[in-house]
């Protein structure tokens, strides 16, 4: 049993690092698309992941459309702070692939279209100023909520 972390196009490397160190204590596999906005070998993101990176499955996509015609596309869950569910809304199961986008940009708008009843976003003030979480957060709180549904298989 395993969920899927996909990271789209991530650009700071300490938020993939904390991501990755995530998946290590949860289990769950990480997908990263390119383009990086850095090397998968940078000081940084190996300093956030501290000594975890062996315990994670990293598995690195040349684009989001080689990842979908691989794995049936009702298996994706797209965050995004214009979803219209809210991310506690849905059911995960086993092999389920959350999907987040790039710190600065999120999602591309064409893909959250097309897969809008997958849209999840988490609950947050309606001001301008408050407009997203810090990626990694957003990370851990989508998918502690799958894990949580999924009764934490494998974890104590």
């Amino acid at each position: 049993m395993a969920l899927h972390v996909v990271l789209i196009e991530p650009e700071i490397p300490h938020n993939t690092g904390a991501i990755a160190r995530t998946c290590a204590a949860t289990g769950s596999v990480l997908h990263l698309v390119k383009p990086l906005g850095f090397s998968i070998s940078d000081k940084y993101l190996k300093r956030a992941g501290l000594d975890y990176w062996d315990l994670v499955e990293v598995v690195v996509h040349e684009s989001f459309d080689e990842l979908l015609d691989t794995v049936e596309h009702d298996r994706f869950f797209y965050a995004t702070t214009t979803g219209g569910h809210r991310h506690s809304d849905f059911s995960y199961f086993d092999e389920c692939y959350l999907v987040f986008g790039k710190e600065t940009k999120g999602i591309d708008k064409d893909l959250l279209k097309r897969f809008e009843d997958q849209n999840v976003r988490i609950p947050m003030r309606n001001i301008e100023r408050a407009r997203s979480l810090n990626l990694a957060n957003s990370v851990n709180i989508v998918l502690y909520e799958a894990l949580r549904q999924l009764d934490f298989p494998g974890l104590r």
